[in-house]
């Protein structure tokens, strides 16, 4: 089990269960007020900042570390309590930076625990994020 630099949050898919989208980037560049928009349109968290990330039977799945566990920070309020799952299974790694991503990208992967996973490349900030991240989920 790999400790990874990320935000992960879960959406409900009716023929597969919990589906995971781990959010990394640089501290400050907005993982945590995503996950909280995510959150917002019915998404869960699996754990804010840092996530247990492990590779079982061909597949990714991620959980919170358990001092963590249903707590994310909301940049200018604190550390708040919030509904969050024990394990997701990933589809997706969202990379935050601080560039704005190409207009039409050519599909890219990362390797996480010695499996590959889609990247999304975009900016936490902007307005379109969650929709963006909602319809790269539904497309897998």
């Amino acid at each position: 089990m790999s400790l990874v630099h990320a935000t992960t949050v879960a959406c409900w898919v009716p023929a597969t269960g919990w589906t995971g989208v781990m959010i990394s980037g640089p501290s400050g560049s907005g993982k945590s007020d995503l996950a909280l928009r995510l959150i917002g349109r019915g998404w869960r968290l699996v754990a804010d900042d840092y996530s247990h990330v492990f590779a079982s039977a061909g597949a990714l799945y991620a959980a919170p570390p358990a001092r963590i566990a249903g707590r994310i920070e909301a940049r200018g309020l604190g550390i708040v309590a919030v509904r969050h799952l024990g394990l997701a299974r990933l589809v997706l790694a969202v990379d935050c930076g601080v560039q704005a991503p190409e207009r039409l990208p050519e599909p890219d992967r990362v390797t996480v625990a010695g499996l590959d996973l889609p990247r999304l490349k975009l900016i936490a900030r902007h307005a379109s994020a969650v929709e963006i991240i909602t319809a790269a989920t539904a497309a897998l």
